[in-house]
């Protein structure tokens, strides 16, 4: 790939040749205000030029946050390393090494960004619904400071949400819609067994307590007619015992 110092040639459609996804050159996937403040910013000029899908890593690993912009619309590293990648456009084999990389949270952050923007839609929900049950911290970069979110968090938003990041995602069908259409399979939560002993446990519950309260109602009858029963003996004694001493 040939470097050049001003980047916008990128976003030139004049005479472009490249790959196209969903139609469109790649870098338009980011919105035009956004990306001319990914050009005129330090970050840009300084850490990401002359990168590679192997030195862009290098810069991924260093990162410590996620986040869109941020002061007066600042783009931060992990935004702008999200626009890299699609000037690159690495094979999908080198973005699912990213992705399935256990050490460094915040480059699987932003390959499951990069497949947001880039894959079909059953593919996206294939290739992120497995990282819901990845509950690591993640710092996210906001306007006005930093906020603390979760990786499983960040890949629901990619999956529900329209704007992450200060880009705006194009709007994908519903699970269920791909799922009609047979694209995709029933997804299995893999807490689902631990939902079912919860019913199961609040159910059982209310029927054991009313088990117990009838057993208490029970005693409570039989010991009610014992005391009866003895009084009355009580009442047949004494009315014996007053004949008795009448009759003498």
């Amino acid at each position: 790939m040939t470097h050049r110092a001003d980047a916008k040639y990128m976003v030139d459609e004049r005479g472009y040749e490249g790959e196209l996804i969903r139609g469109q050159n790649p870098a338009l996937l980011i919105e035009k205000p956004v990306r001319e403040r990914i050009f005129d910013s330090y970050y840009w000029k300084e850490q990401c030029f002359g990168l590679n899908a192997a030195t862009l890593c290098d810069r991924a690993v260093e990162m410590t946050f996620i986040g869109g912009t941020y002061g007066q619309g600042k783009p931060t590293p992990f935004l702008c390393l999200a626009f890299k990648l699609l000037q690159l456009k690495p094979e999908r084999d080198i973005v699912m090494e990213y992705l399935n990389n256990e050490d460094f949270k915040y480059l699987r952050a932003l390959a499951a960004f990069y497949v947001r923007l880039t894959f079909d839609p059953a593919d996206i929900y294939k290739t992120l619904e497995p990282f819901l049950s990845d509950y690591r911290k993640l710092r996210r970069r906001t306007k006005t400071g930093f906020a603390l979110t979760y990786m499983d968090q960040f890949i629901d938003d990619l999956l529900m949400k329209d704007r992450v990041c200060a880009t705006s995602l194009w709007k994908m069908p519903s699970r269920q819609q791909l799922e009609d259409l047979e694209l995709l399979d029933e997804r299995i939560s893999p807490i689902g067994d631990e939902i079912d002993e919860i019913y199961a446990d609040e159910v059982a519950e209310p029927r054991s307590e009313d088990s117990e309260e009838e057993s208490e109602s029970g005693d409570e009858v039989i010991e009610n007619a014992g005391r009866a029963g003895d009084a009355d003996d009580a009442a047949e004694d004494a009315r014996e015992d007053q004949n008795g001493s009448v009759r003498d």
